[in-house]
């Protein structure tokens, strides 16, 4: 059974306060790493762990051995930047046949009120997945590639990103001349051509369907080269960022949004339906809520 991790934003209550009641909710053993960040152990759902979303807030927890003084100012500083700041809540992986738990921890989040989006007047909170890939080569991986270009923007339209992430420059979509090389039917490179490819042409994080993750699984020596500074930790999993986590809202779930990653998963398990629609993209030019309409189509079928 495949997994996927799930990253959630929010804001309101601390990160010990959240621990504390997932723990009442789902047992388990809560470890304390500082003050700001928080694991929950073998709880009924798995681990997880909750911290306010800045790594200048962890100076010991990254390895710099960060002691005394400059962490108890660290500490005094996130109580009082939780309010400016959000918390993430990060499960470890989860088999895909129980992801539908996750919901629960939203409840329990909602119940000791957690805000998101809809909250908030100048930032918006994001839900990320973690979905592990299936099959550990450049064909699968080019496959998802090929198939999310091809759906982003009956994605984008779905999510229906808030009008601040868009203001705060979240999560651009791939560039229009990588997209066009990617979703070509005879685009289909051995690993090492895909990771220069993708690093020369994406060399960021502020991508919908983030790679470096991944990349840094399959060659971290090269991924650190090319981006010495950025905060990547390797493994075998994509990373699907979405704009809209509307925490506080208790009609909102996960399902819709991860059903939507299904439809990528779909697609890419077609080989030929894959490049017959690469092909039609080449080919488009009409605008992206045209495509959109198109994809739809597609997705649903």
């Amino acid at each position: 059974m495949r997994t996927v991790g799930v990253e959630v934003e929010f804001a309101g209550p601390t990160a010990e306060a959240t621990v504390r009641a997932l723990r009442q909710e789902l047992g388990g053993d809560i470890v304390e790493e500082d003050p700001h960040a928080f694991s929950l152990k073998s709880s009924f759902i798995g681990d997880m762990k909750v911290e306010l979303d800045s790594r200048m807030l962890h100076p010991g927890k990254y390895g710099d051995g960060t002691k005394g003084i400059l962490s108890r100012v660290t500490a005094w500083f996130g109580f009082a930047a939780r309010y400016l700041i959000p918390c993430e809540l990060v499960t470890a992986p989860v088999p895909i046949d129980r992801l539908h738990q996750v919901d629960k921890v939203l409840s329990i989040l909602r119940g000791i009120g957690a805000k998101g989006t809809q909250d908030a007047a100048f930032y918006a909170f994001g839900l990320h997945f973690n979905p592990e890939i299936p099959h550990r080569d450049a064909q699968t991986m080019t496959a998802f590639v090929k198939s999310f270009i091809l759906l982003n923007p009956w994605l984008r339209r779905e999510v229906a990103p808030d009008t601040t992430r868009d203001l705060l420059g979240f999560a651009e979509p791939f560039p229009t001349d990588y997209a066009r090389r990617i979703v070509a039917p005879d685009y289909w490179p051995d690993l090492p051509d895909f990771i220069s490819d993708y690093l020369s042409a994406n060399p960021t994080r502020n991508r919908d369907l983030d790679l470096l993750p991944l990349l840094h699984h399959f060659d971290a020596p090269r991924v650190r080269t090319a981006l010495p500074n950025e905060k990547i930790n390797g493994r075998p999993t994509f990373h699907y960022r979405l704009p809209d986590a509307r925490v506080s809202d208790a009609g909102w779930s996960i399902a819709p949004d991860w059903n939507r990653w299904v439809a990528v998963e779909r697609l890419a398990g077609d080989r030929e339906r894959l490049d017959a629609v690469g092909a039609a993209y080449l080919m488009f030019a009409g605008e992206d809520k045209s495509w959109a309409d198109i994809m739809e189509r597609i997705a649903l079928t």
